[in-house]
C-alpha cells in the first residue's frame, strides 16, 4: 500500500501518472457538519501506478496533484465525477480537464441509468468488491489497512472499466456523444455556488410575485452565510422557514416571532432583525424582472397524451441503440417537449436530436407512428 504523506513523495506520484495517458481518481470526503466537502482522501492510479494520497497529512501541499488535474495531456478518469469535481472546483476555481466518466460513458453503453461502480465493475470484469468500509468516517486517524484498501480498490479496477468501455464506445463510434457529456461536466458553471442562484435548488412552495421577490432574496442571504460560516444552509435556516418567512413576509421581528417555524425567542436575535431587512429588500424588487418559473400547474389532456406518447417512443428509442433513457432525455424534456412547439433542450440537440428528438417532433406534428412489430414498439410513418 502506497501511502502519501508528504509533499515531495506526492511529487514524485504525480510526476508518474503524468506521463501516462489517463489516471483514475477518487475522493473521499466529509460535509454533514460543513457547508464545502471536506477532503479526507485521495485515490489514483495510472497503468503502472497505484497509490492513496492523505491530504489531512501535517505540510502536504496539494499543489502536485492539482497540477496534474489541470494536465491535459492526461486523462483523468472517475466513476460518478460531478461530486469529485466540485471539490477541486472548490480548492483551484477550475475543473479538470479533460475527464471520463464511466458512469455516464456506462449509460452510452447500454448498462443502464446510474449504474454503481459496485455493479459495472461486476459486469465488465467479474470482481466483486468489497464495501464493507463505506460508512467509514475518513476525516479520523489512522485509518486501518482494510480501510485503505477498499478506498485503493475505488480506482484500481477503474481502470479495466475504462479501458472496457473506451473500447466499446470507440467501436460504435459513440465517442463524439461521450464528448458532449464530459463538455457539461467540465463547464465552471456547473460548481459555481453564486449566492444569487440559490433559490433555484428550492422547491418553491410560493404563490405570487412577492413571496417569490423575498424568496429570491432569502435564499441568497442564507447562502452567503453559509459559505462565509462553511456550515450547512440549515444550520443557518431550514428550507421550510425560508418558505414560511416568504410567503407571510413579516415586516418586523415581532411578526417574525409569530412563524411557528421559527424557534421560540428567535425574534430577539441579531439574525431576525437581519431577516427582516432580507425581507424588506426583497419587496422593493422590480415585479416585473422576476424569472419566470413553473408553478407545477398539471397538464391539459391532449399534453398529457402527447406527454405519454413521448415516452413510449424514447423507451423504444433507448431499447434500439443501447442507450439509457434517462441520458438521450429527462422528464423535464418530455414535458417541454409535450407543450412547447420546438423548445430549447439537450433532447433537441446533438445526438440526441438525431436518435429521439427528431422522431419526437415528427410523432407530434402526426407525421410519425407507434406500433407493434413482433411485440416491440416501432416508429412508423404515420399514414393520413
Amino acid at each position: 500500500m502506497r501511502l502519501i504523506t508528504t509533499t515531495g513523495d506526492l511529487e514524485i506520484l504525480c510526476n508518474e501518472l503524468a506521463h501516462h495517458p489517463f489516471a483514475t481518481v477518487d475522493t473521499e470526503f466529509m460535509r454533514e457538519q460543513t457547508y464545502w466537502p471536506q477532503l479526507c482522501l485521495i485515490q489514483v492510479a495510472g497503468p503502472n501506478a497505484e497509490a492513496v494520497i492523505d491530504p489531512l497529512a501535517e505540510g502536504i501541499n496539494l499543489a502536485p496533484f492539482f497540477a496534474l488535474m489541470a494536465n491535459r495531456d492526461v486523462v483523468k478518469v472517475f466513476h460518478a465525477a460531478r461530486q469529485d469535481i466540485e471539490i477541486a472546483f472548490a480548492k483551484t476555481g477550475a475543473v479538470p480537464e479533460p475527464i471520463f466518466d464511466t458512469q455516464v460513458a456506462a449509460m452510452v453503453c447500454g448498462f443502464g441509468e446510474s449504474i454503481s461502480y459496485v455493479n459495472l465493475v461486476k459486469k465488465l470484469t467479474g470482481a466483486d468488491l468489497d464495501k464493507s468500509s463505506r460508512f467509514t468516517d475518513w476525516s479520523r486517524r489512522p485509518l486501518s489497512d482494510k480501510q485503505l484498501a477498499y478506498a485503493l480498490g475505488d480506482v484500481t479496477y477503474l481502470r479495466d472499466v475504462y479501458k472496457a468501455l473506451q473500447k466499446d464506445i470507440t467501436n460504435t463510434g459513440r465517442m463524439p456523444w461521450v464528448a458532449e457529456e464530459m463538455a457539461l461536466l467540465c463547464d465552471p458553471a456547473t460548481y459555481d455556488a453564486d449566492p444569487e442562484r440559490a433559490w433555484q435548488r428550492l422547491k418553491l412552495r410560493v404563490k405570487g410575485k412577492k413571496p417569490l421577490a423575498v424568496l429570491i432574496e432569502l435564499a441568497a442571504w442564507r447562502e452567503r452565510l453559509a459559505q462565509a460560516q462553511d456550515v450547512p444552509r440549515g444550520r443557518i435556516l431550514r428550507d421550510e422557514a425560508l418558505y414560511d418567512i416568504a410567503n407571510q413576509l413579516p415586516g418586523t421581528t415581532e411578526a417574525l416571532g409569530q412563524l411557528r417555524t421559527l424557534s421560540d425567542g428567535f425574534a430577539r436575535s441579531h439574525r431576525a432583525r437581519e431577516i427582516v431587512e432580507v425581507v424588506a429588500r426583497g419587496l422593493k424588487r422590480d415585479m416585473k424582472l422576476l424569472p419566470k418559473v413553473d408553478r407545477g400547474e398539471p397538464l391539459s389532456a391532449q399534453a398529457s397524451a402527447t406527454l405519454e406518447l413521448l415516452k413510449v417512443l424514447l423507451r423504444s428509442a433507448a431499447a434500439e441503440h443501447g442507450v439509457a433513457p434517462r441520458l438521450i432525455a429527462d422528464s423535464e424534456d418530455l414535458e417541454r417537449l409535450a407543450t412547447e412547439a420546438e423548445p430549447d433542450v439537450l433532447a433537441l440537440k446533438g445526438w440526441r436530436r438525431t436518435l429521439f428528438g427528431e422522431a419526437a417532433l415528427k410523432l407530434k406534428r402526426g407525421d410519425l407512428a407507434l406500433t407493434l412489430v413482433k411485440g416491440e414498439v416501432r416508429a412508423v410513418p404515420a399514414t393520413r
